[in-house]
């Protein structure tokens, strides 16, 4: 029999953990079909946060390591510098990566250390009960924002990719989303990408993608994706901010 689709090598057997309706998954399998497509399995090494993909070693073919709480970049810039051909990468939520990891995710960027981070932004701290994390939109409510965030209290959602795309260190900088199949298509391609940015050694690449919580947001699976599309995307756009003139992909 032709075997038209299966499982990537770069993803283990175990069983997600993430609630119904995450895209979480979805990223996961994204990641792992670019790390076989691209041949990096046996050179990978990846970096879990602390936040609702803090068990990632158990789903990943490939070496995988534990970080504190938004510390990933930290971890990953010690690897990358002691074993400089393998591919590290962290793979990282808004509440590990955009507050508690803030310092250390500007400071990578900045001295253009040779590491992919995969951002997956759904606007809360989805682990610890969905609280409001620096991504959180003006208005939304949370379980730290019963009334909705405002700007007077809590200040504005941090633009990540943005943020970071002013660096100079920053070879690779995009936002995708994997609310549709055409966006799941394009952020693979990003990933791609990031990844091939490292191993041309351009500097520092990131792809924040957006993501939906379905349990926090207190939506089904299929009005969580469309309340992304509604109200994330406006204003967290999608594209390609931050890519090094020299960069060429076929």
């Amino acid at each position: 029999m032709k075997i038209v689709a299966q499982k990537p090598e770069s993803l283990t057997d175990a069983q997600f953990h993430y609630c119904p309706g995450c895209t979480h998954g979805i990223i996961h399998r994204l990641i792992a079909e670019c790390l076989d497509e691209m041949n990096l399995r046996e050179s990978a090494i990846g970096i879990c946060p602390v936040g609702c993909a803090v068990l990632a070693y158990n789903y990943f073919n490939c070496d995988m390591l534990e970080a504190a709480h938004g510390r990933a970049p930290a971890v990953a810039t010690g690897v990358k510098r002691m074993l400089p051909d393998r591919c590290v990468f962290t793979y990282q939520g808004d509440g590990d990566l955009a507050s508690i990891g803030m310092g250390e995710i500007v400071h990578a960027s900045a001295r253009g250390e040779k590491i992919t981070v995969i951002f997956v932004n759904n606007t809360l701290y989805g682990m610890t009960g969905g609280q409001m994390a620096p991504t959180t939109l003006l208005g939304q409510v949370t379980t730290t924002s019963p009334y909705g965030r405002t700007a007077e209290q809590a200040g504005y959602p941090i633009k990540i990719a943005e943020l970071l795309a002013q660096n100079e260190g920053s070879a690779y900088i995009s936002r995708m989303a994997v609310n549709s199949p055409a966006n799941i298509r394009k952020t693979k391609k990003s990933i791609k990408k990031a990844f091939q940015t490292q191993i041309d050694r351009k500097g520092f690449s990131l792809v924040e993608i957006l993501s939906t919580c379905p349990t926090n947001w207190g939506l089904s699976p299929i009005d969580a994706l469309k309340w992304l599309e509604e109200n994330m995307i406006p204003y967290y756009p999608l594209g390609e901010f931050k890519v090094k003139e020299d960069m060429q992909y076929g």
